[in-house]
């Protein structure tokens, strides 16, 4: 069935190129994690690593485990999926019905929380199947180099690119697409990373979080902080608000990642009208029907946010941003030029 897969998730792995502003565009994807998941595969085939019975082993609690269960359902490959208990019923369900054994562990460990657990739970199951591929998507270099299509694709459509915004959470999608645009365009791209508030990915300290898929409780090597020129920390409520608001405006019915990073592209466009802004928008908001679209359950979680900010505050570290959307000029420093040693989690 491999050609089958190459066609049927081909089709779907890049984005519809929309209009969203006289200076902002948006790559508005239904599932950008299915370029990294076939361009890892593509690359394990090639190099002799999915032999016959290979059992492919992942940890992940969001939508790169959907994009390996489609591409191992079309491939005729098993799939055992490690996640935890925040990943929402209607993904495990649908990533089972694709034929993956999801496995989700019950407790997360004490430092790295559940992303920790996970990882040690995977390390038992390789173990357990001597005959394993890992994706690793926070390690692969294969995951940011998938993104070189993407970047082929904005500068065939776009012509140029000033500015790109996207949520990070592998780390993957922003540096890999980053990096190929300087390439294929040959001009200084500007970066601009959303994360969220108690993520370590830019140095500061983990702390429960509820927007999935942005921010990390570890870090990924896959992240190379030195490709960014800013960084904006988006808060929950504010992430899950701005994706109403995509909605409400522009009709484009995307998960809560893509809500935070489109009201940071917004900012960024309406302070400098002459830039051209693209923004990554990684996944449709179906999974999402009984929560961020839903007033209720955003009213019972103390989450319901009436009115967006209409600009962020700036910062001089990581530590000082608060609760709400805060921003800090990362000026493409490596982290321990930004963080001290011992100063984040």
């Amino acid at each position: 069935m491999g050609d089958v897969a190459v066609t049927i998730t081909r089709a779907l792995e890049l984005p519809r190129i929309v209009h969203l502003g006289p200076n902002l565009y948006g790559a508005a994807f239904s599932l950008m994690k299915l370029l990294p998941a076939r361009h890892i595969l593509d690359r394990a085939r090639d190099d002799g690593l999915l032999e016959p019975g290979t059992v492919v082993i992942e940890s992940t609690s969001g939508t790169f485990g959907l994009a390996l269960a489609m591409e191992c359902r079309l491939r005729g490959r098993p799939l055992v999926l490690v996640s935890d208990p925040a990943v929402d019923p209607a993904l495990r369900r649908r990533m089972r019905d694709l034929g993956a054994a999801v496995d989700i562990v019950a407790e997360p460990a004490d430092v790295g929380g559940y992303q920790r657990a996970r990882l040690d739970r995977l390390a038992e199951l390789c173990s357990r199947h001597p005959r394993h591929f890992l994706p690793a998507q926070y390690s692969n270099p294969e995951n940011p180099g998938a993104y070189a299509l993407l970047a082929d694709e904005l500068a065939a459509t776009l012509g140029w690119v000033d500015v790109l915004v996207g949520p990070v959470g592998s780390g993957g999608s922003m540096c890999g697409t980053v990096a190929g645009l300087r390439d294929v365009l040959g001009r200084d791209v500007r970066a601009v990373a959303v994360d969220t508030p108690g993520s370590v990915l830019f140095g500061q300290r983990d702390a429960p979080r509820r927007i999935r898929g942005l921010g990390n409780s570890l870090m990924p090597p896959n992240l190379e902080h030195s490709v960014f020129d800013e960084v904006h920390w988006v808060s929950d409520r504010e992430g899950f608000a701005a994706t109403r608001a995509l909605h409400r405006r522009h009709a484009l019915y995307m998960g809560p990642t893509s809500g935070a990073a489109w009201m940071v592209a917004q900012w960024k466009a309406r302070l400098e009208p002459d830039a051209r802004v693209v923004v990554l928008l990684p996944d449709e908001g179906h999974r999402y029907q009984n929560t961020v679209y839903d007033d209720t359950w955003l009213r019972r979680h103390g989450l319901r946010l009436r009115r967006l900010p209409s600009r962020p505050v700036e910062v001089d570290t990581p530590g000082d941003g608060g609760p709400e959307w805060s921003w800090l000029r990362w000026n493409r420093r490596p982290l321990a030029a930004v963080v001290p040693k011992g100063a984040a989690a």
